[in-house]
């Protein structure tokens, strides 16, 4: 991986563990998705606008296909995410996901795509995962809690952390090849598709407005960060895809894990243990490790 690929994820790590702690402070279920993604379209419509004119009318099925299959996982992605925000711990929901779906996109780099992956990255990858376990609580994940309720609560994280791992390997799969090989531009594929997701998800919105109006009081702070940010952080990750292989860069993501476990804890208030710092380091040391393969 390039100096200036790895640049890219750094930043892009930052910024996404920055609007997932906004996200988990709104609270929000997919309502909260739609607000964000109205925020996206009209403060990057400039952009989209601008660049829509001339890529759009190029194209072609296979596009317009990706496109669709993209804002359909995302979709899911954000409400699954939202719902495990509410029903557990950041600290669960967010780290099992962040290291389920680069593990299981750069398998299917490697399998399907034709991706080779070296040695160091290997051992890169291993250390993000590996990392991210521990942030998540190591092996005390798999000891059930004698407190009922917390024992729920880590079931949430463990069932919603998995499905939206789930979804990250399949849209990062999807729109690594949207722009790797259909060569659609970064920013205007992210654009198009939070258009296309506002018209599957907007219903939700519309079903009650009076009660949608409410929730937009409340939480539209928190809106506004995510849906300035969000977008920002992902066309970060699918330029340095077009420059380095997606399964280095997949797992690379990961370093927000790092900036999470520092942030989360503190603004939370979910506490920071030792494995937490530790696993922090692993991710650490696992991004250096891809960056030399």
């Amino acid at each position: 991986m390039s100096a200036f690929a790895l640049c890219l994820v750094l930043l892009a790590g930052l910024i996404h563990a920055s609007w997932n702690i906004a996200a988990k402070k709104a609270g929000g279920d997919a309502r909260f998705a739609v607000f964000c993604g109205l925020v996206s379209l009209l403060v990057w419509a400039p952009v989209g606008i601008w660049l829509g004119i001339d890529e759009v009318p190029r194209w072609g099925l296979a596009q317009w296909a990706m496109l669709g299959l993209s804002a359909c996982v995302h979709s899911l992605y954000f409400v699954v995410l939202l719902r495990g925000y509410r029903k557990a711990d950041l600290t669960v929901v967010y780290p099992l996901a962040r290291g389920l779906g680069p593990l299981l996109s750069s398998l299917v780099a490697v399998l399907l795509l034709g991706e080779r992956l070296s040695l160091w990255g290997a051992l890169g990858l291993l250390g993000v995962v590996l990392g991210v376990f521990l942030i998540a609580g190591g092996p005390g994940l798999f000891r059930a809690p004698r407190d009922p309720a917390s024992a729920a609560r880590l079931r949430a994280g463990l069932v919603y952390g998995g499905l939206t791992g789930a979804c990250i390997a399949c849209y990062t799969v999807a729109d690594g090849y949207s722009v790797k090989v259909l060569l659609i531009s970064p920013i205007m594929f992210d654009y198009a598709s939070n258009v296309v997701r506002m018209g599957l998800m907007g219903p939700t919105v519309l079903r009650n407005l009076p009660e949608a109006a409410v929730l937009w009081k409340r939480q539209w702070r928190y809106a506004l960060i995510v849906g300035v940010l969000s977008p920002v952080s992902y066309v970060l990750v699918l330029y340095a895809v077009q420059t380095a292989p997606l399964s280095h860069v997949a797992p690379a993501r990961e370093v927000s894990m790092l900036f999470a476990a520092l942030l989360g804890g503190h603004l939370l208030g979910e506490g920071q243990r030792g494995s937490r710092l530790l696993g922090a380091g692993c991710i650490a040391v696992g991004v250096v490790a891809l960056a030399l393969g």
